[in-house]
């Protein structure tokens, strides 16, 4: 083991030589304001390991501490870790740094102290003597994962948070509704999941299949739910932002209440929630009506999701109904809003004052800037980095995660052993290569870039080991792209990282993360049934 082996790479990082033997008189001493961490290191480092790591000082303890000096050079986030002959000393510049720190040690003692029980009881464990400067370049180090089109259960969804936590990564972005499903309980409107979330089938790979599976797909998170996923985030210091999509993306809202359709060019009584992929004709109306059924949607969202902020979707809107509609066309004239880009400015500008007003912001997809910006909205700039440079440069905060980069449901290889290959190809090298700040943005926008994501949406993601096949190995590059201080993409030590990756793999292996290897065959080849398909199934689609 070497400081090398760290991912994400910490800022400074310096082995001199010599180790730290942890044994069962090795005790935690934890100072004000680290018993979270403290909790964390017990019971996680604690099974791996069998040590109970007791209450304690003197020599050989594990020191934690919130230091107002690490604070002051290196953020809240930051840490300093220092491994020496008189034992550890971890400071944070606040809880969350502490932390991060707490994830380095666990990296530091090896693979094996990622398992849930001792694999070798009785084994010594010990420490590098190292001394570790550390920090994150942005403090927005997120992922999506879309649990709309293909639900997640709950216990997968807490799996995936300690995955993010062990990569220092702090936002979970959940998408919750989608014309495919609707995941969350809502209970002034209990048909949102009675109907909404759930399918008769679902379409097999791309959206160009002509395979179905027939078995009904469905699923959702009860209020109760979602607070154990937002306190098991919580106390790992990741954020939990809420998506509930809107004006488009709605076919499995108007199917449970049609009325939330423009129901005077379309049948929505007839709507059922969607069983296929691509975007969708089926809009809401601009009514009051429909206003107020998502303030109350949204009233209840703001009781189970603390943050600062909910993202609203605001992409892939089809105007042809509102085009159409009677009533829409109506609505633009008395609203003055021009047109149907206008309409739709004035739904996202809607609710932007509606959660301003309660102490939120709202985010969106780049698509809220046709028709002009929300104020005080954010931005998730996902169609490159186009709209993300308009936003900043007019002085709204972005969080970038350009599809051409980040777009983890896209293929790893551009040869055939994908199961369903799709997108663009973008592989583990590319990835580590992708820069969240666009070259040419002025100093003053980029400081709005809030940092950056990486999205899991889950057409063709039917289950846990799909997604872990898609999201890793790819998700070590980008969590250390948003967390480490690389220099410009063309002078990254591409080669380095793949070097300590051998060992991340490891890691990932103790973690029991079914990931796409970097040499051998692919994961469904090696286990038959892992991905919920038989090995001599159909061809991709591409």
């Amino acid at each position: 083991m070497t400081e090398t082996d760290l991912i994400p790479a910490p800022l400074t990082a310096h082995r001199p030589g010599g180790t730290l033997p942890l044994g069962a008189a090795t005790a935690l001493d934890a100072g004000p304001g680290t018993e979270g961490t403290a909790h964390w290191l017990r019971s996680v480092l604690g099974a791996a390991t069998g040590l109970p790591l007791p209450d304690g000082t003197g020599p050989g303890a594990i020191r934690l501490r919130i230091s107002p000096e690490t604070a002051k050079e290196h953020g809240p986030e930051g840490y300093r870790l220092s491994v020496t002959g008189d034992g550890v000393l971890l400071d944070g510049g606040g809880p969350a740094g502490l932390f991060w720190g707490a994830q380095t040690l666990r990296q530091l003692l090896g693979p094996d102290a990622h398992r849930r029980a001792p694999v070798r009881p009785g084994a010594a464990w010990e420490l590098p003597y190292l001394t570790v400067a550390d920090r994150p370049r942005f403090g927005w180090r997120g992922l999506l994962l879309d649990v709309a089109r293909h639900f997640t259960a709950k216990d997968d969804v807490l799996r995936l948070i300690d995955l993010m936590a062990a990569h220092k990564l702090n936002v979970l972005h959940l998408h919750l509704t989608d014309d495919q499903g609707w995941r969350i309980e809502i209970r002034r409107h209990p048909r949102l999941t009675e109907v909404g979330a759930w399918r008769a089938r679902t379409k097999r790979g791309h959206r160009a299949s002509p395979l179905w599976d027939d078995t009904p797909h469905g699923g959702f998170y009860t209020q109760d739910d979602i607070r154990e996923i937002v306190a098991h985030a919580a106390a790992r210091h990741i954020s939990v932002v809420p998506e509930i999509d809107l004006p488009g993306h709605a076919q499995a809202a108007i199917a449970a209440y049609p009325w939330l359709g423009n129901t005077d060019v379309v049948d929505t009584s007839a709507l059922t929630v969607w069983d296929t992929w691509g975007v969708n004709p089926n809009v809401l109306a601009p009514t009051e009506e429909v206003l107020r059924f998502y303030e109350g949607v949204l009233e209840e969202v703001l009781e189970l999701f603390p943050g600062t902020f909910v993202h609203i979707g605001g992409d892939e809107c089809p105007k042809e109904q509102w085009k159409a509609s009677p009533a829409a066309q109506a609505r633009i004239a008395e609203l003055g809003v021009g047109d149907e880009d206008g309409l739709q400015s004035w739904f996202i500008r809607h609710f932007d004052r509606w959660l301003t007003a309660r102490g939120r912001r709202l985010i969106g997809w780049d698509e809220i800037l046709e028709g002009g910006l929300a104020d005080g909205a954010a931005v998730s700039s996902w169609r490159g980095y186009a709209g993300g440079i308009a936003a900043a440069e007019a002085g709204h905060d972005v969080v970038m995660c350009p599809e051409q980069h980040v777009y983890l449901d896209h293929r790893q290889h551009g040869g055939d052993d994908e199961p369903v290959p799709i997108g663009f190809v973008r592989t583990l090298e590319d990835v580590y290569r992708f820069e969240p700040v666009p070259p040419g943005l002025s100093e003053a926008a980029a400081r709005h870039v809030l940092g950056t994501q990486a999205n899991v949406w889950t057409e063709v993601m039917e289950n846990r080991d799909r997604v872990d096949y898609q999201v890793f190995p790819r998700l070590a590059a980008f969590a250390e792209v948003a967390w480490s201080a690389l220099p410009a993409p063309g002078e990254r030590d591409t080669a380095g990282f793949l070097r300590r990756m051998e060992t991340h793999y490891r890691r990932l292996d103790a973690l029991g993360v079914a990931y796409r290897p970097p040499a051998g065959p692919a994961p469904w080849q090696r286990r038959p049934g892992l991905l919920g398909r038989p090995i001599d199934g159909p061809p991709p689609i591409v």
